[in-house]
């Protein structure tokens, strides 16, 4: 048996530790833990996904409304909260990349109850600019929307968009500074690809929105009928 059969059928019989209690059992996340942390969330925005209202279902929030942004749809997983905001922090700056595929199939499960009509022809990763990538070593938006891809039977085109500038850190900046950081960040190759299509863009958080809406515009600009975006966690957005 090869070596990467051999693991594959060891991770089967051994334990392992939920990723956030420690409890032993076969899954990253154990059952209590899923139930606390990522059982039924909060009514959101069709949109952007912020938190309203229970009596609000459906409706998009009025930051939306007399806004609205370049994305039409967000389906968002999770709250940015803790402890999971732990693991997004794990996952990016500590490499863990398991975190990824536990990231995935939360998403999956949010997507299925979310896309039963309007699913998306391919899932676009939020590029890093190159100087990034090479500093950490990968892109943890590619690294989520590769088993989300599978799990939900759309392609990933992970070059369909590019960062072609480098930029501040988002989560360091706010109001008018964040909408300028992200100005005239992306570009889109090939427009065919886009062209009459419906995008999903997958990142790992959601805090402003600044950088899904500015690669939503410019996949729209080429063409992209509809774009949602397909997030892990959601924070509330700055104000």
């Amino acid at each position: 048996m090869g070596g990467g059969l051999w693991r594959a059928g060891l991770a089967r019989l051994l334990p392992c530790g939920c990723v956030l209690c420690g409890a032993l059992g076969r899954e990253p996340l154990c059952p209590a833990c899923r139930a606390q942390f990522c059982g039924v969330g909060p009514c959101r925005c069709p949109v952007c996904a912020e938190p309203l209202a229970d009596d609000a279902t459906g409706l998009p929030c009025g930051r939306c409304v007399a806004r609205r942004p370049a994305y039409d749809a967000t389906v968002a997983a999770v709250s940015y909260q803790m402890p999971l905001d732990r693991l997004v922090l794990e996952l990016k700056f500590g490499g863990r990349l398991a975190h990824a595929r536990l990231f995935a199939s939360l998403l999956a499960e949010a997507s299925q109850a979310t896309l039963l009509e309007e699913r998306p022809a391919l899932l676009c990763p939020v590029p890093l600019a190159p100087g990034r990538l090479a500093e950490r070593g990968f892109n943890q938006a590619l690294e989520i929307a590769r088993p989300l891809g599978k799990l939900l039977g759309i392609a990933v085109a992970p070059r369909l968009a590019q960062r072609v500038q480098e930029t501040s850190a988002q989560s360091r900046l706010r109001g008018a500074a964040r909408r300028a950081n992200m100005a005239h960040v992306f570009a889109v190759p090939d427009r065919a690809a886009v062209a009459g299509r419906h995008v999903g863009i997958v990142d790992d958080v959601m805090s402003s929105g600044q950088t899904l809406h500015e690669l939503a515009a410019v996949l729209k600009r080429h063409g992209a009928t509809r774009v949602t975006n397909l997030v892990f966690a959601r924070t509330p957005p700055h104000r």
